[in-house]
C-alpha cells in the first residue's frame, strides 16, 4: 500500500526533506496570501490541521516532532492552525508549543464548537459556551481568530453564541464546517441565510463536488473557504502510487505529489487557505511549498483532473 510516508521514502518528496534542512532558503520564497472576503485581511494559503496524525501524535505524549512542525509552519510563512475540541489533545498541545516557541501571536487560531448529540438534536447552550471557554484556555489567547460550528451541529443554538462572541470582539471571524456530502444542502442553505465569514469543507482533485455550487456561492456571498482533506484522507497518494510526477507539473512549480494536489485546490479562486494535517516536519515543509510559486490555470486544472481520473481508484480498506 502506498502512503505519503512511502512516497517520501522512494524519493518523490525529496525536495521537502531538502527544504527542511535549509529553512532559510525556504523562507526566502514568498507564500501566496489570499484576502478574507469579509474584511480584506490577507492570510497565507497553506496552514496546518490539528486533526489526524497531528492529534494522534499529541495523544502519544512525545511532542518534539509537533514542535518542529509548528516551527516549520511559521518559518515558511504559514499562520493558520485549524483545530477543534474533538481533536483530543490537539488544542492544548498546540497552545503549549506555540507559547514555548513564542509564536502564539503569529498564529491564526481557528477552532470549532459542537456539543450537539451525534446524529442530531439540541445542544446545551451552557455546554457550548464552556467548550468555547476551554478552547480559549487551552490555546492561551484572549481573542480567537476564528470559531466555526463543527459539522453544522444545532445551528439554531450554537451559531448565535458565536455571533455574540464576535459582537463582543472575543472572536474575529465565525463560520461553519462540514466534510459530509449529505450535509451539503444544509450548508448551502446556511451560506445563503447566515452572516458567515468562513466555511470549512472537504475538497481535492478527486473530490470535486463542491465546485458545482458551494465554491461559486462562497464567491458570490464573500465567504472565506478553508479546505480540509486535500489529499483525500491519503487516498490520492495511494492512487498515484510510485508513479513519477508528470513533467508538465513543473509548469506550475510542483515538485512533489503533495504540491501537485495542493496547487490544484489552491488554484480555485474561492479557496482562501488549505490546512492539511501532519505530524512530520518534512511534510510540513513540502506542504508549504505547495503555496509558493505558480498555480495551474484553468486548462492545466482540466489536465490534472484528466490525469488523476485516468488512474484506478484505490481499493477501500
Amino acid at each position: 500500500m502506498i502512503t505519503r510516508r512511502s512516497c517520501i521514502g522512494m524519493g518523490i518528496a525529496a525536495a521537502a526533506a531538502a527544504s527542511l534542512k535549509s529553512l532559510p532558503a525556504l523562507a526566502q520564497a514568498k507564500m501566496i496570501e489570499r484576502p478574507i472576503p469579509s474584511t480584506g485581511e490577507r492570510i497565507p494559503v497553506i496552514g496546518l490541521g490539528g486533526s489526524a496524525t497531528f492529534s494522534q501524535a499529541a495523544r502519544g505524549g512525545d511532542v518534539s516532532q509537533l514542535k518542529e512542525v509548528m516551527r516549520v509552519l511559521v518559518e515558511s510563512g504559514g499562520t493558520v492552525f485549524d483545530t477543534a475540541p474533538s481533536y483530543g489533545e490537539s488544542e492544548r498541545v498546540a497552545g503549549e508549543i506555540a507559547k514555548e516557541l513564542g509564536i502564539t501571536k503569529r498564529i491564526f487560531w481557528a477552532t470549532k464548537v459542537n456539543v450537539a448529540p451525534r446524529g442530531g438534536g439540541s445542544a446545551d447552550p451552557a455546554a457550548a459556551r464552556q467548550q468555547i471557554e476551554d478552547s480559549f484556555r487551552r490555546i492561551g489567547v484572549e481573542q480567537m481568530d476564528l470559531i466555526q460550528v463543527h459539522n453544522l451541529g444545532d445551528m439554531a443554538t450554537q451559531f448565535p453564541i458565536l455571533e455574540k462572541l464576535k459582537e463582543e470582539k472575543r472572536v474575529r471571524y465565525i463560520g461553519v464546517t462540514t466534510t459530509f456530502p449529505n450535509q451539503y444542502q444544509e450548508l448551502i442553505h446556511v451560506m445563503r441565510n447566515e452572516p458567515l465569514d468562513f466555511i470549512g469543507i472537504d475538497y481535492a482533485v478527486d473530490n470535486r463536488d463542491v465546485e458545482e455550487t458551494i465554491l461559486p456561492l462562497a464567491q458570490e456571498r464573500k465567504i472565506g473557504v478553508l479546505v480540509y482533506l486535500p489529499f483525500g484522507r491519503t487516498s490520492l497518494f495511494k492512487r498515484v502510487g510510485d508513479r513519477p510526477l508528470p513533467e508538465w507539473a513543473s509548469e506550475f512549480d510542483a515538485k512533489t505529489w503533495a504540491q501537485f494536489f495542493l496547487k490544484y485546490v489552491l488554484s480555485h479562486p474561492a479557496v482562501t487557505a488549505v490546512t492539511p494535517a501532519t505530524s512530520k516536519p518534512a511534510n510540513m515543509a513540502d506542504n508549504a511549498q505547495g503555496g509558493m510559486g505558480r498555480l495551474p490555470d484553468e486548462a492545466m486544472r482540466r489536465r490534472m483532473v484528466e490525469f488523476i481520473d485516468s488512474l484506478p481508484a484505490p481499493a477501500r480498506s
